[in-house]
């Protein structure tokens, strides 16, 4: 108990959470031996034999089987019981990480796009190739198209795109590994999606402020739901790439920020004074002490970093619903969509709007363009009869 005492200091629990955990786990020992079980017996297996046990007996706690799980990273560390068996994939699993581990390596993508596709894959791969490996050499333009036919309208126009997409890349692969003699991705036909053809939501400057005013900056959270706030609504921060900021990323001296962009590009963008005031405030009195190199991390033990740019996703939207403002989407984006906006009603070229959202083609910009309604206005061609 004391190596299990020492792991959950170093994790940042608080007493109170420390002492449960150790009271799971004096439990769970107590069931060992009432089992005649040995330390070595101690697995995953016996974890969900002693957790059947506890729901029969008493009401367990969600956090108890998190508690379980610590012990037995701690006894493996200890080399006291058995290392974890090898999870062996079943054989389409194993396909779809072969080929993400593909887009990654060799298309440079990185694993949150890559995530996108695999649910398009494995509904794929189950229909139209039950049997893994051995069925693709059967497999042929028709299957393909008629598989695009019966899904393609049930999804949305981006996401039935995006299922194009993997599908191309798929066969692809298989022509690259050698599974087909032939390219199927000629069978997969374009979906078409008028682009420019939404005006994209976006906040007022003072609705901003609003959502910044409803962090409540006398705690730790809040603070660090602040510094993230500034990030995504001063810069413009896409929310990976605040889930991936490191200590290092910060120059303080140059004040600039490294930002880890799409495509694993690393770019610099200035560090605003309000926005590196906001990030001190947190990295000085907020952030639990941890090992931890990346800038947010949990506010609860572990105080590990995010697991995904889910978390950021979060922050955000609690933040726009303390606001109580009415919008139609209240993700990180459009934080993006509202600086981009006021930028250009504030007169900013779409040039300069398109190098501070990093965008790659000048189309992702274009949008913005719709949003300035006295810059069309002028531009715009009288109506017959009705010029004044």
């Amino acid at each position: 108990m004391k190596a299990y005492a020492e792991h959950l200091i170093t994790e940042g629990h608080c007493y109170q959470s420390g002492a449960r955990n150790i009271r799971v786990a004096a439990d769970y020992s107590a069931w060992l031996a009432s089992k005649k079980y040995k330390v070595t017996d101690v697995n995953e297996a016996s974890v969900l034999q002693y957790e059947k046990f506890r729901q029969k007996n008493r009401h367990p706690f969600l956090s108890d089987h998190a508690a379980l799980i610590r012990l037995l990273i701690v006894l493996r560390a200890l080399n006291a019981t058995a290392a974890a068996a090898t999870i062996v994939l079943d054989h389409l699993s194993q396909i779809i990480q072969d080929f993400e581990q593909h887009l990654m390596q060799n298309h440079g993508l990185c694993e949150t796009s890559v995530i996108r596709h695999r649910i398009p894959l494995r509904k794929f791969l189950w229909q139209c190739c039950p049997d893994g490996v051995s069925c693709f050499s059967s497999l042929r333009g028709q299957d393909v198209r008629q598989f695009l036919v019966q899904h393609a309208h049930d999804q949305s126009p981006s996401s039935a795109k995006n299922m194009c997409w993997t599908l191309r890349a798929f066969a692809r692969y298989l022509l690259y590994k050698g599974y087909t003699t032939y390219n199927l991705s000629s069978a997969v036909p374009s979906i078409r999606r008028w682009s420019l053809t939404t005006l994209p939501e976006h906040l007022s400057s003072n609705q901003i402020q609003k959502v910044l005013n409803s962090c409540d900056t006398s705690s730790a959270v809040g603070l660090r739901d602040y510094a993230v706030l500034m990030l995504l609504s001063r810069l413009g921060l896409r929310a990976n790439e605040i889930a991936l900021l490191k200590l290092d990323d910060i120059n303080w001296h140059a004040g600039n920020l490294n930002i880890r962009g799409k495509g694993r590009t690393l770019i610099a963008l200035p560090l605003l004074p309000e926005v590196g005031a906001a990030l001190s405030d947190y990295l000085q009195n907020a952030r639990p002490k941890t090992d931890s190199r990346s800038v947010f991390v949990r506010s609860l033990a572990p105080h590990s970093q995010f697991a995904s740019s889910a978390g950021i996703s979060q922050i955000a939207k609690a933040a726009l619903l303390r606001a109580e403002l009415t919008l139609k989407h209240k993700g990180t984006h459009i934080f993006r969509h509202s600086l981009a906006t006021n930028l250009l009603q504030a007169g900013a070229s779409l040039s300069e709007i398109g190098q501070l959202l990093r965008h790659k083609s000048h189309d992702s910009t274009r949008i913005y363009a719709k949003v300035n309604i006295d810059g069309l206005r002028a531009l715009a061609m009288p109506w017959p009869g009705v010029a004044q």
